[in-house]
């Protein structure tokens, strides 16, 4: 096992249990929007999402302390007329009369409308027809939903937001409030990618996992950490049952076997094409054509079928031609190719996730390719575990102690001598670019241009690098914004943050210069603690003295109180003033400022 799983100390970090109220995090703009609709001389907003999405805790949150009136759909009373409106409703009315009776309220929230019965549906579309009435509706995606419910945004009566899964930092954020300490970064990934977005099933994982005992702690950095296999509840047995309750023997092989190596090649000389043709239909594989491969269609369905095939099945189905060992070579081999591509989109690669999740050692090669893929991405947090993981396995591998180096170097954390690329940016860590910058054999010459220094770079770049290296050395905005634009489009988030950052220093245009603030620092809070020369100190210059003496100590982590407590302010004053440079910063609240800020002084935070 790469975590240690023996129960930590009272209160420590990763081994407190989730025994507490389900916690509402993240969700900001949505909540916001919602919060808007509602407001006085606003018609209303149509929420949709997939069940478990948290449609209903979002409209619940966002209406907290307002003055609103709420009816819900069920299953059991969807034939008896107006059974969602029956507390509103004195007696048995007519739609007319029903109309009358609930215009008076000033905010109607709907919840489960895909449930409701004809006369309900029908009451809510005149409500918004006559539009004295403000509506919160919540419906749920992949139901059959009432005609006159429907109508409410395909008629255009009402705005429709549809709820997105929850991104993977804000489920980071969600775990870390739901069990009090932060989950290590591939235990995140995991809960996040099983889940698909479904935050039932995240915590019916949590309680079961809960319940197995106390949560392991990673080694290196004290989080909490999920190693071991996914626990086979009846709700995940519920949910899974198209796979486990296959009852044709060459149908439950087929997945099993992609369950312990996929993608498979279809060309594969024992993988029946009929059986394979089957699977396709209902749902339960993919087939991708460009590379002639299959793979299982749910993330949760090869977990589930690893945890209960057994150990001698187990141990047959990873030894047999395109097992878990050549599906992993497979695996690294397509990740390298991306990279040579400049191509650093999300990719699948469940083989080498799956050894380490369920407590397999991964060779230190692989780790390091997935470490080198996650820190182009800008995923840095997540960068620092794979190559962790490939120095447990192998201490020593120089490949990924250079990973994490860098790593630690662009998260601005001090680092000790290293080579190459690490030597560079352990330079630039200590503020001691210059002889790094003037070095002739510079290792990686896209370094420079990230640097500062695109000079250094001349002639040693391709393809969207070297115009990124043409743009800043023009000192031109509007070219460093579309630089910007093609690295976000090929997944490299912090390099498109850092030509954004750039642009802002290059644009001549106030309004330009505002919108490139603006996406450098969204593309920075996704990089996982990105704390770079480019991104450092980013408009710093447009907040007052105080303001920017404010802030660097917000962004130490100091609470408005100890603000003032240190420079002798009221605690109201501070928070004019921290609300002032966030409308100048761009961000909306603390989540922003270490991207914005150069690291505080020792001497100013002490």
């Amino acid at each position: 096992m790469s975590i240690d799983t023996r129960p930590g100390e009272p209160g420590a970090q990763g081994t407190k249990s989730p025994g507490r109220a389900w916690p509402f995090t993240g969700r900001a703009d949505e909540l916001e929007r919602v919060r808007r609709s509602s407001a006085a001389g606003r018609p209303g907003l149509v929420v949709t999402g997939p069940a478990g999405r948290g449609k209903t805790r979002l409209v619940t949150e966002a209406l907290r302390g307002t003055d609103h009136v709420r009816a819900a759909g069920t299953p059991e009373t969807r034939h008896l007329p107006f059974a969602a409106f029956a507390h509103l409703l004195p007696e048995p009315v007519t739609l007319h009369r029903a109309v009358q009776l609930l215009s008076g309220a000033r905010l109607l929230l709907v919840d489960d409308a895909h449930l409701l019965d004809d006369a309900s549906a029908a009451l809510i579309h005149q409500l918004a027809v006559h539009g004295r009435t403000r509506l919160l509706v919540v419906v749920t995606d992949g139901t059959a939903v009432p005609e006159a419910v429907s109508r409410l945004w395909t008629g255009e009566l009402l705005p429709r937001l549809i709820l997105d899964p929850l991104p993977p930092q804000e489920t980071a954020e969600l775990l870390t409030a739901a069990v009090g300490a932060a989950p290590e970064p591939l235990t995140a990934d995991r809960l996040h990618r099983l889940c698909r977005g479904d935050l039932r099933l995240l915590r019916e994982l949590l309680g079961a996992l809960r319940e197995q005992g106390p949560f392991g702690t990673d080694p290196d950095t004290g989080e909490w950490a999920w190693r071991g296999p996914v626990p086979v509840t009846a709700t995940l047995r519920e949910r899974t049952a198209p796979v486990l309750g296959r009852s044709a023997p060459k149908e439950r092989e087929t997945l099993e076997r992609l369950a312990f190596a996929e993608p498979l090649p279809l060309d594969l000389d024992d993988l029946e094409l009929d059986v394979a043709e089957r699977l396709e239909t209902e749902g339960l594989i993919q087939v991708d054509d460009a590379q002639g491969t299959v793979r299982l269609a749910h993330p949760l369905h090869g977990p589930v079928l690893r945890a209960t095939a057994g150990r001698l099945r187990a141990r047959r189905l990873t030894r047999v031609p395109g097992g878990c060992g050549r599906a992993l070579e497979a695996e690294t081999a397509a990740l390298v190719r991306r990279v040579e591509r400049a191509d650093v989109r999300d990719a699948v690669m469940p083989v080498g996730e799956w050894l380490v999740a369920e407590g397999a050692r991964l060779p230190a090669g692989d780790a390091a390719v997935r470490a080198r893929f996650a820190r182009l991405r800008g995923r840095l947090r997540e960068a620092a575990a794979w190559a962790r993981e490939g120095l447990r396995t192998s201490p020593g591998d120089p490949a990924c102690r250079t990973e994490l180096a860098l790593v630690r170097a662009q998260s601005g954390e001090p680092v000790s001598g290293g080579a190459g690329p690490a030597a560079v940016w352990a330079a630039a860590a200590r503020g001691d670019l210059a002889p790094a910058l003037a070095a002739t054999d510079l290792p990686d010459a896209y370094d420079a241009v990230r640097l500062g220094a695109p000079e250094a770079a001349a002639g040693r770049l391709t393809g969207v690098f070297a115009a990124h290296a043409d743009a800043l050395a023009r000192r031109d905005g509007p070219a460093l914004d579309r630089v910007a634009g093609e690295l976000e489009r090929r997944g490299f988030l912090l390099f498109a943050a850092e030509a954004y950052a750039q642009a802002v220093r290059a644009h001549r245009d106030a309004g330009a210069a505002r919108t490139a603030r603006t996406r450098a620092v969204g593309l920075a809070r996704r990089c996982q603690g990105a704390r770079t020369p480019a991104l450092a100190g980013l408009v710093l210059g447009e907040l007052t003295a105080r303001q920017r003496q404010i802030v660097t100590l917000a962004a130490a982590g100091l609470s408005n109180r100890q603000i003032a407590e240190r420079l002798t302010l009221s605690v109201r004053t501070v928070g004019n003033h921290l609300y002032s440079a966030y409308a100048r910063l761009g961000g909306g609240d603390r989540g922003a400022l270490p991207w914005l800020v150069e690291p505080p002084r020792t001497d100013a935070a002490a």
